[in-house]
C-alpha cells in the first residue's frame, strides 16, 4: 500500500508543488516519508522513482 498526496504552492511568480511519498527502509523494512519540493512537470517522476 502507498500513500501519496500532492499539494500545490504557489510562491511569487512560481508555481511550486509539494510531494510527499511513503517508501520502505531496505535496512530495517520500516517505511518512512520522503518529502520535496519541485516544479509540477517533476511529479510523476519522483513518484515514480524507486
Amino acid at each position: 500500500m502507498a500513500k501519496k498526496a500532492v499539494a500545490s504552492l504557489q510562491t511569487g511568480s512560481k508555481r511550486l508543488t509539494k510531494a510527499i511519498k511513503m517508501v520502505k527502509s531496505p535496512k530495517t523494512g520500516a517505511y518512512m516519508f520522503v518529502e520535496s519540493v519541485m516544479a509540477p512537470e517533476f511529479v510523476n517522476d519522483f513518484l515514480n522513482k524507486k
